[in-house]
């Protein structure tokens, strides 16, 4: 069984003031105007609201339930869940998962997400060509026990040529909200380039180094999606919450892009400490 490699030390205080969140937001996929592309590429972020329907984010919720359900080497356990794992039946098992990487081969239904064809017009939009998929995995904040995501870029996770965009799309499949670990975001902080990353509560971007007082945090109802830029530094909080916070999160890139043959450049820029980082 997979035990997630971080433990649960809790952030340092002040790291997530949830005072400014974002409400706003285009509405589904149909009504992203140029305007929302423009505001993509100033804020590194757009927001959209009933992306996906009720019936569309059912049908991923149970595809990634059974995923869970049937197992696997691609399902990371909550450190916090470590002792109880032996105890706990399959069922009660649904609340002890962090992580699940990849899941498209997992589910029909968790692929269909990835491969939605009104998705994939905004995304190729952003990126200026045909999108193609990078990276799929499922972001779990279990009630109560699921740890933080410290301060981060997910381009300190790739192994691409400097300058690449990769947009990272994240789905909401439950309702999140600051205290069951919504996303949290420095809007514009895409443009001011890549930041050293250490190895501490995780892979992360130094607590010192966040300008915290410009975060935003960005609730969802289940099926509103937000579009990020890759250098678009982000986390989320712990859970301090009994309601559950699930999440599929996929990640693009154009198809002219070729991914680097190692690690290399990347840990060149964003430190050696990520020599063997995970998400």
């Amino acid at each position: 069984m997979r035990i997630d490699a971080y433990g649960a030390a809790p952030p340092p205080p002040g790291m997530y003031d949830f005072a400014a969140q974002v409400r706003s937001g285009s509405d589904g996929f149909d009504n992203v105007s140029d305007s929302d592309i423009a505001q993509f590429h100033a804020l590194g972020f757009l927001v959209l609201h009933n992306a996906f329907d009720a019936a569309q984010v059912e049908s991923a919720r149970a595809g990634l339930q059974a995923a869970i359900l049937r197992g696997g080497d691609n399902i990371s356990y909550e450190a916090g869940a470590r002792d109880q794992l032996p105890r706990l039946s399959q069922d009660k098992r649904l609340d002890s998962v962090r992580k699940l990487m990849p899941i498209i081969d997992s589910d029909a239904r968790l692929r269909q997400c990835a491969e939605n064809l009104l998705l994939l017009d905004v995304v190729g939009r952003i990126l200026g060509e045909q999108p193609a998929l990078s990276q799929d995995m499922a972001l779990l904040k279990p009630p109560l026990i699921g740890r933080e995501k410290p301060w981060h870029q997910d381009m300190a996770y790739f192994d691409y040529p400097g300058g690449t965009t990769i947009l990272g799309v994240w789905i909401a499949l439950d309702e999140t909200l600051p205290e069951n670990g919504c996303m949290m975001l420095i809007p514009g902080s895409h443009l001011e380039g890549p930041v050293l990353h250490f190895q501490r509560r995780d892979w992360q971007i130094c607590d010192t180094d966040v300008p915290v007082g410009r975060s935003v945090a960005v609730p969802l109802s289940p099926g509103g999606c937000l579009l990020f830029h890759c250098l678009l530094q982000h986390g989320t909080p712990p859970s301090r919450s009994r309601r559950r916070r699930w999440a599929l999160q996929f990640h693009y890139h154009g198809v002219s892009v070729e991914a680097l043959p190692d690690s290399a450049h990347r840990l060149q820029v964003f430190g050696a400490d990520g020599k063997d980082a995970s998400c």
